[in-house]
């Protein structure tokens, strides 16, 4: 039983408290044993890094991304081979975990074969919860239909172990929802309502009724409780979600008084997803993204900066998560400016992809903070992030990873 102890960093826990000064974090296999000063800890260790003047930080979590994608023009889909996606994500996941990330919630694309492969060794990657694939209706956010009456899909689904999301109606959304749980959901995804990829729909067009979005979370209790996130942009839209119990809201960009008081009453967590109309306006050229998309992304940017302002002012439960896969896997942690500028502290921010967002995946017990008997994923940052906290986003600043007690990046050597 091997353990490590992490000493001389400024320790920041996920709770939010003030950060301790020279303080060490000792590992044993995969767990926490002790947090606190050097002079409380008593036992032997096999081995120590010592951080002199940097961060150690609980290991990052990101509550929304796409794992087996990054966005490509329709012609580079096209010609690429279905397989190939598999080899890239490999990459995706290595460039996630070096930016500090090791648990994610994936919100559609990335099924259990993917899972158990990182879980088994075979490839390194962050800790997953999966969605497998999104619910959607026929010309909603999700549906590839084009204009030309052609389909071309972001991701292909209907193949064993990913099926195809598309229901109409309450009874196909319950045989829709079942499939889903049955290919290894651990969360149910379902876009309730328009969004800015989609070429056939507006970010404010609502999607299923409150009783297919009800039925949706009634077939997710069923499993243990699975809780369900709704891509949700429009105001009404975001509003028959809560009401229909949904767990938590991706994106929110429309947010009005009622949603957001809806949204406390109820306890719905709040995933801002900042980066993604950003990416959207700075990779266009380069990704091939539609007109369509560069548009919208212009009209919502700001109404989305407001509306993520006027949730924290309010208090909504707010956990970090991206999109990534929109942009390039790697660059998560620029959320957290992002987070900053529309109005929360560094610290704030911190605690939002590390405490919260474990919170927001029912993992509190066992990731986002530094505490005595939970899995000891932890970041060292170079920089303070406290002073900087854009700092996080240059992946060089972040020099030491550790997932489930192992070292997954090691730039300290």
């Amino acid at each position: 039983m091997t353990k490590i102890m992490i000493k001389r960093g400024q320790v920041i826990d996920g709770n939010g408290g003030v950060p301790l000064q020279n303080g060490v974090v000792v590992i044993e296999n995969d767990l926490i044993v002790f947090v606190g000063n050097e002079g409380d800890y008593t036992d032997e260790v096999e081995e120590i890094i010592d951080v002199e003047g940097a961060t150690i930080v609980p290991g990052f979590i990101d509550t929304h991304v796409h794992m087996m994608m990054e966005y490509s023009s329709v012609q580079n889909r096209l010609e690429t081979p279905f397989s190939y996606k598999f080899y890239q994500a490999i990459e995706y996941m290595k460039k996630t975990l070096d930016a500090g990330i090791t648990s994610v919630r994936d919100a559609l694309g990335t099924d259990l074969g993917v899972k158990k492969a990182v879980e088994d060794g075979i490839v390194k990657g962050p800790r997953m919860q999966l969605s497998i694939n999104a619910l959607t209706i026929t010309g909603g956010h999700g549906d590839g239909y084009t204009t030309s009456g052609q389909t071309v899909e972001l991701l292909q689904a209907d193949y064993p172990g990913m099926p195809d999301g598309k229901a109409d109606g309450i009874e196909e959304v319950r045989k829709r929802t079942r499939e889903m749980l049955r290919a290894g959901a651990e969360v149910i995804k379902v876009h309730a309502t328009g969004g800015v990829l989609s070429a056939t729909d507006h970010p404010e067009f609502t999607q299923f009724s409150l009783e297919e979005l009800k039925v949706i979370v009634e077939e997710a209790k069923f499993r243990k409780g699975v809780k369900v996130m709704a891509h949700a942009q429009g105001a009404e839209g975001i509003k028959q979600a809560v009401k229909a119990g949904i767990h938590s809201i991706e994106h929110g960009i429309f947010l009005d008084d009622e949603a957001i008081e809806l949204m406390k009453e109820h306890g719905t967590y709040l995933v801002p997803t900042l980066l993604a109309p950003v990416a959207v306006l700075e990779l266009a050229k380069e990704t091939g993204m539609p007109d369509s998309a560069v548009q919208k992304s212009k009209e919502v940017i700001e109404i989305h900066k407001a509306s993520f302002t006027k949730a924290y002012k309010a208090g909504v439960k707010i956990a970090m998560g991206t999109d990534a896969g929109v942009m390039p896997h790697g660059t998560n942690l620029r959320e957290l400016a992002l987070m900053t500028e529309a109005g929360m502290t560094p610290m704030e921010s911190i605690v939002a992809t590390t405490k919260t967002a474990a919170e927001c995946l029912g993992w509190e017990d066992k990731v986002g903070t530094l505490e005595v008997g939970k899995l000891a994923d932890i970041v060292v940052v170079k920089e303070n992030p406290l002073k900087d906290i854009a700092s996080l986003a240059d992946n060089n600043n972040i020099q030491l990873v550790i997932k489930d007690g192992k070292i997954v990046k090691n730039l300290m050597k």
